[in-house]
């Protein structure tokens, strides 16, 4: 479980999210082009992630006042989550915290409604991943259950034969 920021006096945490889908979008920095470029599109398509009865939500290691100016700036509608205290603490559980930048990477992951990771995908800091396999993924949901999917757990992501 986590609870982060998701504005300077509030916050959002994995277990509000419990019950429908969500998609965590980890992105490199607030106000970087490829970020613009991706969260702005997501927003675009917030009508689509109703429909399918899922949340979005924007995780990266600024902190809740640049997520904040960030979204205001740029109209973003979903949640940014601020990762910063300590660094990229969430990024890590996810596995996608790039310790060298001090940055989470680019990445994607899609929960179903309890919590399991049910697709995920990384990216260079440099493309926009678009959102394509994300709503191929949501869309699945309810179908029948993925081999080896994984549950995020206060120890980061285990596999749910692990966390049984």
């Amino acid at each position: 479980d986590f609870t982060l920021h998701d504005g300077p006096h509030s916050t959002l945490g994995l277990t509000d999210l419990l019950g429908r889908a969500a998609v965590l979008v980890f992105y490199v920095a607030d106000w970087h082009p490829v970020a613009s470029d991706q969260l702005g599109q997501l927003t675009e398509l917030q009508p689509e992630f109703e429909r399918l009865g899922s949340s979005v939500v924007g995780i990266a290691v600024d902190s809740p006042w640049s997520h904040a100016a960030f979204a205001a700036e740029r109209s973003i509608t979903f949640p940014l989550l601020s990762d910063d205290a300590p660094a990229g603490h969430v990024a890590r559980a996810f596995g996608v915290y790039a310790s060298a930048s001090g940055r989470s990477e680019r990445a994607l992951f899609v929960l179903d409604p309890s919590g399991l990771v049910v697709w995920s995908e990384t990216f260079p800091d440099t493309v926009n991943p678009g959102v394509d396999a994300v709503l191929n993924a949501l869309e699945a949901i309810g179908h029948a259950p993925s081999p080896g999917r994984r549950a995020v757990g206060s120890k980061g992501i285990a596999s749910s034969e692990e966390s049984t």
